[in-house]
């Protein structure tokens, strides 16, 4: 076991927390980076040092980085939707290029850098690996430009400046902690509540987020510098991970298929009613945009030369379940 001190950055996100749980149980002294208004759902016990910051303030990214020998780059603006899109892009951006230069002020000796599926375009032909590379203009919403432009400023980083850093794309996580919820987390909570009875034809790949935090850390001590691993599960269409979630809950699944286009006049009003009264709507024109294709990953990559992989997407489903059951989210 190693003492050595290692930063974490979005510890009270969703992944993050994960992420610090794991790199701790392994022996590792961890230190998180959060805001003063950070929820505190995921920092009760967290097990570590807290420290507090803010991403988007150099100077206090350098004060986090004091003694760190390994950073975790997981904080990130995930929101699919916002009233002004271009602070999504303008967040993500500016955060990962302060960690950067931090990094590299301090003389880290390896980064693992959160990037996204995001940054990938799926395969028509099936599953998508990390060849796929996606041009800004080639991914639909604010968030998922915002993913590709940060990522390319690490991996300008490690060419031009030799950051020493490793790049994981983690599909679409689900299981405890998912304190906001994320996008997918919200689909889980409507679904078991019984609110979702219809559906698009739409596929993702889900993956446990303990098993994608693991992920990050065999990226630490196995990864290549320079290159990228996704870190997934299984490819699932919606209509299975719906059946899913209907079957642990006691509920008959949703059996109606519906059309994107004919939500797209419904996702514009959401939108516009949400831009009125300051809340995250539900249903959103990217959202519907990105539901057009079946994001199917592989992790072959990771499974290969990290030793990474998933436990089945029903176990991830069972443990997300519990969780909001007992945080009340799900009646």
């Amino acid at each position: 076991m190693t003492q050595e001190l290692t930063l974490v950055t979005g510890v009270s996100g969703f992944v993050g927390a994960a992420v610090a749980r794991t790199l701790a149980a392994s022996g590792r002294r961890v230190r998180g980076l959060v805001r003063s208004t950070s929820p505190g759902g995921n920092l009760t016990d967290f097990p570590g040092e807290l420290v507090e910051g803010d991403l988007r303030d150099a100077a206090s990214v350098n004060r986090a980085m004091a003694g760190v020998r390994h950073v975790f780059h997981v904080a990130a603006d995930y929101r699919i939707w916002a009233r002004d899109p271009g602070e999504i892009v303008r967040n993500n951006r500016t955060t990962t290029q302060n960690v950067i230069d931090a990094a590299l002020g301090a003389g880290i000796q390896r980064m693992v850098y959160t990037s996204s599926v995001a940054t990938l375009l799926p395969d028509p032909a099936g599953a998508a690996d990390e060849s796929r590379a996606a041009r800004p203009e080639q991914v639909v919403g604010a968030y998922k430009r915002s993913k590709v432009m940060a990522e390319d400023l690490v991996r300008r980083a490690i060419v031009d400046r030799r950051l020493p850093a490793v790049i994981v794309h983690p599909s679409t996580p689900i299981g405890p902690g998912d304190v906001k919820p994320t996008p997918t987390g919200r689909i889980l909570v409507e679904a078991a509540n019984g609110k979702m009875p219809a559906f698009v034809d739409s596929g993702l790949n889900l993956v446990h987020v303990d098993d994608v935090a693991r992920g990050h850390l065999l990226a630490l001590e196995h990864g290549r510098i320079g290159e990228g691993y996704i870190l997934g599960g299984q490819d699932v269409t919606l209509a299975e991970m719906l059946a899913a979630i209907a079957r642990q809950v006691g509920r008959k699944p949703p059996t109606i298929r519906v059309p994107r286009l004919p939500l797209m006049p419904l996702a514009w009003a959401n939108e516009r009613l949400a831009a009125l009264l300051g809340y995250e709507p539900f249903l959103t024109l990217d959202g519907l945009r990105m539901a057009g294709h079946h994001m199917f990953y592989s992790s072959a990559k990771a499974a290969r030369e990290l030793g990474y992989s998933a436990r089945p997407y029903e176990a991830a489903i069972a443990d997300a379940i519990g969780w909001f059951r007992e945080t009340g989210m799900i009646r």
